[in-house]
C-alpha cells in the first residue's frame, strides 16, 4: 500500500492546500493530512480548529486520515504512520530551494522515505495561509476570502474574525 503524508501549518487551510490533497489522494492509497504544531510559530487557529477544518474539507476523500504532530521532524512523523512518501507543494523558487534542502535532510534522517513534489496551477501558485490572513480586514474582505478557501474554512474565518471585530467595537 502506498501511503503518503502531506503536512503543514494549515493556518487556515486554503484552496491550494485542498488542490494538493486532491492530487495526493489520486497518487496514494492513503494520504495522511497532518497539521503541524511548531512552538516557535504563532497561529490564528488552534491545532484543534485546524484539524477540525481539515477533517471537514477532506471528508469527501475516504482515503484521507487527518492527524496532527508536534516535536517531531516531518520525516519521523511519516515513519511513525508507516508512510513511505512525503507530499509537498512547490509554488515559487523560494519553495523549491527550501524543499530541495529538506528533501536531502530527510533522506539523511530516513532514506526509506521519498519526497514527492507537485506544482499547483497558475491560479493557485500565489495562494498561502499568510496571504489569506493578510487580506482580512478591509471593507469587502469576506467576498475576497470566499474565493480562496473551502466553504467550511470560510465559515470558520468569518466566525473568528467577525467575532474579534464585534468585540473591538464594543470596547
Amino acid at each position: 500500500m502506498a501511503r503518503g503524508v502531506y503536512a503543514g501549518s494549515f493556518d487556515p487551510p486554503t484552496n491550494g492546500h485542498l488542490w494538493l490533497i486532491s492530487k495526493g489522494v489520486e497518487l496514494f492509497d492513503e494520504l495522511y493530512v497532518a497539521a503541524a504544531l511548531n512552538p516557535d510559530k504563532k497561529y490564528d487557529f488552534s491545532i484543534e480548529e485546524r484539524v477540525r477544518m481539515l477533517k471537514e474539507i477532506t471528508k469527501e476523500y475516504p482515503n484521507t486520515i487527518v492527524d496532527r504532530f508536534e516535536d517531531l521532524y516531518l520525516v519521523d512523523h511519516a515513519a511513525s504512520v508507516g508512510a513511505k512518501y512525503i507530499l509537498r507543494g512547490i509554488r515559487t523558487e523560494e519553495d523549491y530551494e527550501y524543499e530541495y534542502k529538506m528533501k536531502h535532510f530527510n533522506q539523511v534522517l530516513n532514506p526509506e522515505i521519498e519526497s514527492v513534489f507537485l506544482m499547483p496551477p497558475k491560479e493557485l501558485e500565489d495562494l498561502s495561509s499568510s496571504f489569506v490572513k493578510g487580506l482580512i480586514g478591509p471593507r469587502g474582505w469576506e467576498e475576497v476570502i470566499r474565493k480562496l478557501v473551502p466553504t467550511p474554512v470560510y465559515n470558520a474565518i468569518l466566525e473568528k474574525y467577525n467575532y474579534k471585530r464585534t468585540r473591538k467595537r464594543r470596547a
